[in-house]
């Protein structure tokens, strides 16, 4: 899910004040912050240290992280005009951190390196809203008032994302993650028409890689179907969604990912064992399944708790 290593004191240490963008632009560091909770979890994969918003930033738009907020962007998308504002992204000239930053990971890694990107509705969020959104009124107001510059941000976002996660492909990540996080506020018929077409177009250009491809959003739940239809190989499902139920909406022929809710990992370790034994359960020993959070890890989580939950999952597969 999200950087697994945010609630390491190794990480603060490294980390220390300043825009993560700036942390993502030092490969040795990212390197770094990506390979720290290998080493103290022994997860079975390892996912890249970055961002989603990397890419338009890359570009020129105007995004940066607030330490406490998220993306935000003090001239937001407002009109036809601020498509300039978002070229074509060339990768390895536009990003060559990144792309240095996995290939210092996976010269080091003996598990697979997951990289990733933001769908083009959840990065389209942010532009147009300026920063993080409860309503997400004014982009909804975007997409039924101007459909047509709807199209033409989505196409040029799916673009942007698209050659990222070909850059990272070719760079050496081992699967790739689409992060459409915020996609959960619309409904299934707003999903069809604003948001499918262009998913679909991300992930049938992955495909050619042949690469595993993982989707996911919060409070998808009515999404979930249309989530697995789109061309996703493992549907990431969040906490409010038992993964039994999950399962029967995504379908045959698709894995799933999740989902313990990362709020209870303040509670006492009976609790968060039972939790954690009882998604193992709804499994019911189907074949894919990828045991994670069903969102982030937050930074004040203590990190022996996630240790034991990686050993518990790791006990539970071996007397499987």
């Amino acid at each position: 899910m999200r950087q697994a290593g945010r609630s390491l004191p190794e990480y603060r240490a490294l980390r220390k004040e300043g825009s993560i963008l700036d942390t993502l632009k030092k490969p040795d560091v990212s390197a770094e912050i990506t390979l720290q909770p290998i080493r103290r979890y022994g997860v079975d994969a390892a996912i890249l240290y970055s961002d989603i918003v990397v890419p338009v930033h890359a570009v020129g738009f105007g995004v940066d992280i607030k330490p406490g907020v998220g993306p935000v962007t003090d001239n937001p998308f407002r009109s036809a005009e601020d498509l300039k504002r978002l070229r074509e992204l060339d990768p390895f000239h536009d990003t060559p951190y990144v792309i240095e930053t996995i290939r210092i990971c996976v010269d080091q890694l003996d598990i697979p390196l997951i990289g990733f990107a933001g769908g083009p509705f959840t990065i389209a969020s942010y532009l147009i809203e300026g920063g993080p959104s409860r309503s997400y009124q004014k982009t909804k107001r975007l997409m039924f008032e101007n459909p047509e510059l709807w199209n033409q941000l989505m196409d040029r976002l799916t673009a942007i994302c698209t050659s990222s996660l070909l850059s990272q492909i070719e760079a050496g990540v081992s699967a790739i993650q689409l992060f459409d996080s915020w996609v959960g506020t619309l409904s299934p018929s707003q999903y069809i028409r604003f948001v499918f077409p262009w998913v679909q177009r991300m992930f049938e250009e992955v495909s050619k890689t042949g690469v595993p491809k993982i989707h996911f959003g919060v409070a998808t739940g009515e999404l979930l179907q249309l989530m697995s239809e789109v061309g996703a190989d493992v549907v990431g499902v969040d906490w409010r969604v038992p993964l039994d139920l999950a399962r029967s909406r995504v379908g045959d022929g698709k894995a799933l990912q999740g989902n313990l809710d990362p709020a209870i990992l303040a509670s006492p370790w009976s609790a968060i064992e039972e939790e954690v034994l009882r998604i193992l359960h709804l499994n019911n020993g189907h074949p894919g399944h990828i045991f994670n959070l069903g969102h982030g890890v937050t930074p004040d989580v203590n990190p022996e708790v996630l240790e034991r939950i990686v050993q518990l999952v790791h006990q539970y597969r071996v007397d499987r």
